[in-house]
């Protein structure tokens, strides 16, 4: 096996974490992970509204459940979903047009000329607090419980892309090609710097944090994303379809 210092850091990611489409065990998992992030750690959620310490909505069950698995520690790191629809906008909102229906530009909506067949929504992408703290603030919540390497840790950033390419290849998978998500402004300029443009189609608004709506075809984030992040992307969709049970 080559060295980590020789390695890319996609290759390093590729070496310490395992991405898969979830099934219904590791749903539970997700559920457990989005609490801890959406209620315990960032409070978008009220944890009083669950009666287990798992966060899910009512989207989850017409949704695909991506998650990324620290290989080592055998613990989830990330999650997302791509939110599906079967209908028009007003009898089956996506959760930005339901939640976020004011901040949305529709002159701007309606100019894409969308086919509602193919119209999905990336949500809920979560990674743990223990793959964003520095190795001071690990040592000192967990001791030695989570002695991650110094190459390890440069990868945790690429938990996030990971969970958006694999969220992109679910759109390529499930052939919802026209794909919103509501996003937080450092998201959108560092997919930029990837080779990934989002389109923004609305305004700056409170939810889950200062979020604004933004819009891709899943065409134009394949041909356009860089050498390196194709690598990651093309091991992503390797691990799902081998992994679908």
């Amino acid at each position: 096996m080559i060295e980590d210092s020789k390695q890319s850091l996609v290759e390093n990611f590729m070496q310490h974490f395992s991405i898969e489409l979830a099934d219904q065990k590791q749903k539970l998992e997700i559920f457990r992970l989005r609490y801890r992030v959406y209620c315990e750690e960032f409070h978008y959620e009220s944890a009083e509204s669950f009666c287990e310490p798992l966060e899910y909505d009512q989207y989850d069950q017409q949704s695909l459940h991506c998650i990324v698995i620290h290989r080592r520690n055998r613990i989830p790191a990330g999650c997302v979903r791509l939110v599906l629809t079967h209908n028009d906008r007003t009898k089956d909102p996506l959760p930005f047009e339901k939640y976020c229906a004011s901040s949305l530009n529709e002159e701007l909506l309606k100019s894409l000329n969308l086919d509602r067949q193919y119209v999905c929504e990336i949500s809920r992408l979560a990674v743990d607090g223990i793959f964003r703290q520095s190795h001071q603030k690990l040592k000192a919540d967990y001791g030695e419980l989570f002695n991650f390497s110094d190459a390890e840790q440069k990868t945790f950033p690429l938990i996030s892309v990971s969970c958006f390419l694999a969220a992109t290849y679910l759109t390529e998978m499930s052939n919802r090609t026209q794909v919103f998500a509501m996003m937080e402004p450092f998201l959108p300029r560092m997919l930029k710097r990837a080779g990934i443009s989002f389109e923004r189609v609305g305004y700056d608004m409170s939810y889950h944090g200062i979020r604004a709506a933004y819009f891709i075809r899943t065409q134009s984030a394949l041909e356009n994303m860089h050498p390196e992040l194709r690598e990651l992307y093309n091991w992503i969709k390797y691990n799902i379809e081998n992994n679908i049970r």
